[in-house]
């Protein structure tokens, strides 16, 4: 399976940001790909709550879904949208939600980002997104013809356990779309990701957001790119720079089957008691 890994400089308008991942849908399917990828908050990346509360929909309204939904039919391929910004009903915070969606756009999975990204990276840049988004709780797996896919968004990836998880659950494929701040990006994205990978003898796929996106409202947020394709033995495939683009990666299932008969890991895990127990 060809995969193409799309890498956006989002705004913080939606139907801005829907008809240029349209446009990149199609340009990797000329390109022979049958699975395509895009990067956490496709729809809008805006640090503004009240231009939020204003232009993001419910999952049953949205036109970024309902759109991406209709350009994975008319092109017969399988997508993963990296996530949306949503509204919930009931919820004054909005969710962070994945989709797997099938050739036929039909939604055969849901993943809201369990991690919420509270950090403090410098005295000038903080982010606090529990204030605006209410974490998942439920972890989850899809079936494809190319393998089972593990979901994860951005600030997941600094749990191990949530991949150890996943892997137990069949997990060959883990998605792990971000938008990464420049300064951890260049500290810790490509280490982390490859220690996913090793750790669990499996694809590792990240589409990422880059550059500086565009907001007619509040502040601007740049993120750090680099959009990779990690392999089971912890190899770099692919890395999408800090450009908008696509990047392409041949997936090999054989290639999970050796690095797990290499170093079964996944077989040797014991139950323990924890230092304060």
């Amino acid at each position: 399976m060809k995969a193409a890994l799309l890498q956006l400089t989002s705004s913080d308008d939606p139907l801005a940001n829907l008809k240029t991942v349209s446009g990149m849908m199609e340009q990797a399917v000329a390109a022979g790909a049958g699975f395509i990828l895009t990067p956490e908050v496709t729809n809008m990346v805006s640090m503004s709550r009240s231009h939020q509360r204003e232009h993001l929909q419910a999952e049953e309204t949205d036109p970024v879904l309902a759109g991406l939904r209709e350009k994975a039919a008319a092109l017969g391929v399988w997508l993963a949208i990296g996530s949306l910004a949503l509204k919930v009903e009931g919820e004054e915070r909005f969710a962070n939600r994945s989709f797997m969606i099938g050739p036929g756009g039909e939604i055969r999975a849901r993943y809201d980002k369990i991690h919420m990204f509270d950090v403090e990276v410098s005295e000038t840049e903080v982010y606090r997104e529990s204030d605006g988004f209410r974490p998942g709780d439920h972890a989850g797996v899809c079936e494809s013809p190319f393998g089972t896919v593990g979901l994860s968004v951005c600030y997941d990836l600094r749990f191990p356990y949530l991949y150890r998880d996943l892997a137990k659950a069949g997990a060959t494929i883990i998605l792990i779309p971000a938008a990464f701040t420049p300064a951890t990006g260049r500290a810790h994205w490509e280490p982390l990701l490859r220690a996913r990978a090793i750790e669990n003898g499996a694809y590792v796929l990240a589409a990422a957001q880059t550059g500086k996106h565009f907001a007619k409202v509040g502040k601007l947020r740049e993120t750090y790119g680099h959009s990779m394709a990690i392999s089971p033995w912890g190899e770099v495939l692919a890395d999408g720079g800090t450009d908008e683009g696509i990047v392409f990666i041949e997936l090999d299932s054989g290639e999970v089957s050796k690095a797990r008969n290499r170093i079964p890991s996944l077989t040797h895990d014991r139950s323990y008691r924890a230092p304060n127990e």
